[in-house]
């Protein structure tokens, strides 16, 4: 059931949910107290439970909003190439822009702990994958799609194109992140040399025969 919330129950309702943040990715799922999370929050806990109904649809909903927030945040691919010189510096703007959003310690410790609740709540990997993975390679299987249009990428499979791209870029930084911690998280400088590989390996794979053809 959907809810209007007046200015004062819609900040009540935000503060809620940044108190949610914070407890649940310190004290994980069990160890979250309703008591200090209405404590922290600034409001009763009977107000926690009109707002949500149960510490298992806040749960939810704060993966939910904290997913959508980090994807909302790479924007939409705009500014698409016209031409083959400006790929490289697209592509790479483009991983560089995912590894900041993706690779923070709010993100990745949520990560973790979803993974860590699967069994108790599988709608939670399913909300990260949809508003995360899956909502980024989407829309960048029509990016894909546009630059194959114009002749600058062959890509039979946008979509597969879009996927190789995105685990190109995230695959090493977030398995090394998951299971060493924060410290594993790259430097800008790190994030930069493996952005500008990742570039290369995908316009190697997808623009060489559009590369070629131009040659001729």
């Amino acid at each position: 059931m959907s809810q209007s919330f007046g200015s004062s129950s819609a900040r009540k309702h935000r503060a809620i949910l940044e108190a949610a943040e914070a407890l649940f990715l310190r004290d994980g799922y069990l160890g979250t107290s309703m008591d200090e999370l209405a404590e922290r929050s600034g409001v009763s806990k009977q107000t926690v439970y009109k707002h949500f109904g149960s510490k298992e649809v806040l749960f939810v909903e704060l993966v939910t909003s904290m997913t959508a927030g980090a994807s909302n945040s790479l924007g939409e691919l705009d500014s698409v190439p016209h031409d083959a010189a400006e790929l490289a510096p697209y592509f790479m703007q483009y991983a560089m822009d995912e590894m900041r959003i993706v690779m923070t310690p709010r993100l990745l410790r949520l990560r973790r702990l979803v993974i860590g609740e699967v069994s108790r709540f599988p709608e939670l990997a399913q909300a990260l994958f949809e508003n995360g993975p899956q909502r980024s390679i989407q829309s960048l299987a029509i990016v894909i799609s546009t630059l194959v249009q114009r002749g600058l990428l062959t890509a039979p499979s946008p979509t597969a194109a879009a996927t190789t791209l995105n685990w190109l870029v995230l695959a090493a930084p977030i398995n090394e992140a998951m299971l060493l911690g924060d410290d594993a998280i790259p430097t800008i400088a790190a994030m930069k040399a493996h952005a500008a590989e990742a570039t290369r390996v995908f316009l190697t794979a997808y623009a060489g025969d559009t590369g070629r053809d131009d040659r001729r």
